[in-house]
């Protein structure tokens, strides 16, 4: 995430932009107060609206991208193209980041205490081990602290302005359950490898025809033969750590564009180059597979405490009422008991807050995700959902064979996830498109 970041007012943006304060290098300027001790202005390689980003912060993510792509055992793309791969990132978050910050998206700190508290449990580690293993591979605890707070922010930001805003019709599922054969018992699969080429936006002519012109030619190499892992790392926009793949999926989970881009290929093949929005996609068919669709679900019951944040009631009252619970808990009161006193939601409280069998997308993901990673009679932490924070304990889970009814809500789902993607990309090309770019080229 960027977080090293210089805000700056909009006159000295406009400054930048017309080359009165040059970003070609650290420049060194004479303090009047003191004409002996020169101050070291920061490399800036570009301004998104009000702030800019600047060289050690790039180095510093280059770097990270470095070692993300030694783990996977590829080889790093040329050292420009990777620059300006990670440049391009930096961008569309920074410019997400403002609109989380614009849109009132914030992360308290008890919040981010959690978080961090749950990545050091993961990797076996008390928050103290955490912070001195950071501090020994050179990363400063504050630094990574700020990292995970922006990645939150990005999170609840999508959250809220693309995926609980996705909707499904009944007639999208029908027409999905009809081209199925009314059967998700068996799907054909396909895997399929990619080199992006990009196009800039509002490119013109000229950028399109560059664009087209490399994608051939990386084409015409790939089917020659050539490595085609290589050939990402070379090129590839999208993808570079993990040699372009994009896993097994059926093809309602890929773009209808790539779908029949492949349609006649034999496992091996290279596709001719396809455009998208984003820009030019040689696509490799690794393999065809026909699966059998798993017919067990996993389903779960469990029962919550849930405390509303709203006007009257901000986050941090709701995270000290639900201590407040906790340690209620541990001197012996029931789940139950503390639920009818204290929940919020209506419609369980009066249970105990115990809620009905949920099966895969009953419920919102947030409680879904943090309820299945609890074992019977565990009790969470506190989750943050779009209805307030719940404290959620696990009653009882098993596997189950999907009826006509979660047949259709498969469906749903597996339409949901295509379109989700898709539906994030187009949300960070408005964001970015509404956003104030400069990209110091000069600065490389």
């Amino acid at each position: 995430m960027i977080s090293s970041r210089i805000r700056i007012g909009l006159a000295s943006a406009w400054m930048m932009s017309a080359g009165l304060v040059m970003a070609l290098g650290p420049v060194q300027v004479t303090a009047q107060a003191n004409a002996s001790r020169p101050i070291l202005i920061e490399r800036v390689v570009a301004v998104v609206n009000s702030e800019v980003i600047v060289e050690t912060e790039l180095q510093r993510r280059i770097a990270q991208a470095r070692q993300a792509i030694a783990r996977s055992g590829q080889q790093p793309p040329p050292p420009r193209v990777l620059r300006e791969q990670v440049l391009d990132r930096m961008i569309n978050d920074l410019a997400l980041l403002q609109r989380a910050a614009m849109t009132g998206v914030v992360v308290d700190e008890p919040t981010l205490d959690r978080a961090v508290a749950r990545i050091a449990d993961q990797n076996g580690l008390s928050v103290t081990g955490l912070r001195d293993q950071l501090e020994k591979e050179g990363v400063a605890f504050a630094r990574f602290r700020q990292d995970i707070r922006e990645e939150i922010m990005l999170t609840r930001l999508r959250e809220r302005e693309v995926d609980n805003r996705l909707r499904i019709s009944d007639a999208e599922v029908d027409a999905f359950l009809a081209a199925q054969g009314q059967s998700l018992a068996r799907v054909d699969e396909i895997k399929l490898a990619q080199i992006l080429i990009p196009l800039p936006e509002k490119a013109d002519a000229k950028a399109i025809e560059k664009a087209q012109q490399l994608a051939a030619q990386v084409y015409n190499k790939a089917k020659a033969g050539e490595d085609f892992a290589a050939l990402v790392t070379a090129h590839s926009a999208a993808n570079t750590t993990n040699a372009g793949s994009l896993g097994w999926r059926s093809p309602d989970r890929l773009p209808s564009l790539f779908v029949n881009a492949v349609a006649r290929l034999a496992p091996g093949q290279v596709a001719e180059p396809v455009r998208s929005a984003n820009g030019f996609h040689i696509l490799k068919l690794e393999d065809r597979r026909s699966a059998l669709q798993s017919q067990l679900v996993d389903v779960f019951k469990a029962r919550h405490i849930l405390i509303r944040v709203d006007a009257q009631t901000s986050e941090q009252v709701a995270l000290r009422r639900l201590d407040e619970v906790k340690r209620r808990m541990s001197l012996g009161e029931r789940f139950e008991t503390l639920a009818k006193e204290i929940s919020q939601d209506p419609g369980s409280a009066p249970r105990g807050g115990e809620l009905d069998w949920a099966y895969p997308g009953d419920l919102v993901p947030e409680f879904e995700r943090a309820a299945l990673r609890l074992s019977p009679g565990q009790v969470s932490d506190p989750v943050r959902s779009v209805f307030g924070y719940h404290l959620i304990q696990m009653i009882d889970r098993k596997r189950e064979p999907l009826t006509e009814d979660r047949l259709k809500l498969v469906a749903r789902m597996a339409l949901r996830d295509r379109k989700l993607a898709e539906a994030v990309d187009e949300w960070t090309r408005e964001v970015r498109a509404n956003s104030y770019v400069e990209i110091k080229r000069d600065a490389d």
